[in-house]
C-alpha cells in the first residue's frame, strides 16, 4: 500500500484519523557555498497530499530523442507533469543537456568531426555542439534536433508548465557544476519558488555523486534534493539533509521502501519501463517513479489508486477525552 501519513483532528464528540501521503518541509541551510557542516540540517516531514507521480524521463525518452526540447514537448503532449533531464557542462563553460559523457549515441559527432581524438562532452565548445544532430538516431522524424542548453530547457519548462528533476550528470568531470546550475536556476526565480503542497514538486536536484548532492543543497537550501542510487540501509540516517533517495527499482523491495519513509524521505525509484514492473513498485509502496513511458506511467497509477479507493481515507472514532479543568 501507498505511505500514508496520520492527521488527527477533532470532531464533535469522536476524533477521526484521516489519512494523506507525507510530504517535506526544510530546514535551510546557508545560503552561501562554503565548507560543509558536519551536522546538516533535517528535513522536517508533515501532513501533505503530494500525487504519486510519473516522471518522464530525459523529456520523454521511449517517444521522442532524450533531453531534446522535442523530448519536453512530447512529455507534455503525454499529459506528464513532471520530467527528469541531465545537465552537463562543455569546454567553454555553458550548461547543456546530455545523458552520456561522449556525443556518439546521441549525436552525429564522429561524421560532422571525424578523427577527433576525444568525443567526451566536456571536449567540445557549445559552437561544435550547436552543428550537431541530436534527433535522427532516434528516428528519422526528428532529424535536425539540436543539443538545447539548460537555459533553453528551462524556457521551455516554464511555457509547458511542466516541473524538474534535474540530474547532474557526471560532476567528477565538471567541478564546480553544481554552482553554474545554481547560477542558471537563481536568474530564473520561479525555479526557487514552491508547488503547492498537493502538487508535485517544482524542482528536485540529484545526482548519483551524494557530496555533489551535499554540496548543491548547501548552495541552493531551499530546493528539495534527492540521491540517486541504493542507500545501504546503515547510512540513511547519514542522509536527512535530503527529501528523497532515487534507487534502481530492481534493488528495492516493501521493507527498503519503509525504512526510508520512516526515515522522512520520499522516493521515486528509475527506469520503470514495464507495466508489471510500474505494479509492482507501486505496491511496494513509493512515492512515484521514474519511466521513459509517461503515459503508461500515469495509466498504472490511476489503476492502482482505484483498486485501492474503497481501501482509504479510514476513519477511526475514539473515545470521548475527560474533560481538563
Amino acid at each position: 500500500m501507498h505511505r500514508i501519513g496520520i492527521v488527527v483532528g477533532v470532531v464533535s464528540l469522536a476524533i477521526v484519523v484521516l489519512c494523506a501521503p507525507s510530504a517535506a518541509s526544510v530546514t535551510p541551510l546557508p545560503d552561501s557555498p562554503g565548507t560543509i557542516a558536519e551536522k546538516p540540517a533535517t528535513v522536517r516531514h508533515v501532513a501533505s497530499q503530494r500525487p504519486l507521480l510519473a516522471v518522464s524521463h530525459r523529456g520523454a525518452a521511449g517517444h521522442a530523442p532524450e533531453n531534446t526540447l522535442a523530448g519536453l514537448d512530447a512529455a507534455h503532449r503525454l499529459g506528464a507533469e513532471t520530467v527528469e533531464i541531465d545537465v552537463q557542462r562543455t569546454k567553454d563553460g555553458e550548461l547543456v543537456l546530455l545523458h552520456d559523457v561522449t556525443l556518439t549515441r546521441t549525436t552525429d559527432a564522429e561524421k560532422v568531426f571525424p578523427g577527433r581524438s576525444s568525443y567526451r562532452v566536456a571536449d567540445f565548445t557549445l559552437a561544435e555542439i550547436r552543428r550537431l544532430d541530436a534527433g535522427s538516431w532516434f528516428s528519422s522524424v526528428y532529424a535536425g534536433e539540436r543539443v538545447p542548453t539548460l537555459r533553453e530547457a528551462l524556457r521551455r519548462l516554464e511555457s509547458l508548465d511542466l516541473n524538474l528533476f534535474l540530474e547532474i550528470k557526471e560532476p567528477a568531470r565538471h567541478p564546480g557544476i553544481e554552482r553554474d546550475i545554481a547560477r542558471e536556476l537563481r536568474a530564473r526565480s520561479i525555479w526557487l519558488k514552491h508547488n503547492r503542497p498537493w502538487e508535485p514538486r517544482r524542482l528536485i536536484v540529484q545526482s548519483f555523486d551524494w557530496e555533489v548532492v551535499r554540496s548543491s543543497k548547501l548552495i541552493l537550501p531551499s530546493v528539495p534534493h534527492a540521491l540517486l542510487g541504493r542507500v545501504p540501509e546503515s547510512r540513511v540516517p547519514d542522509f536527512t539533509w535530503a527529501h528523497m533517495i532515487n534507487p534502481n527499482h530492481a534493488t528495492i523491495d516493501a521493507a527498503y521502501v519503509d525504512l526510508l519513509h520512516e526515515h522522512g524521505f520520499e522516493i521515486m525509484p528509475y527506469t520503470v519501463n514495464t507495466r508489471a514492473a510500474m505494479d509492482t513498485v507501486l505496491f511496494k509502496g513509493v512515492d512515484g517513479f521514474i519511466t521513459d513511458y509517461p503515459d503508461a506511467g500515469q495509466r498504472a497509477i490511476r489503476d492502482f489508486l482505484a483498486r485501492n479507493a474503497k481501501k482509504t481515507p479510514t476513519e477511526v472514532t475514539l473515545p470521548l477525552l475527560p474533560a481538563l479543568h
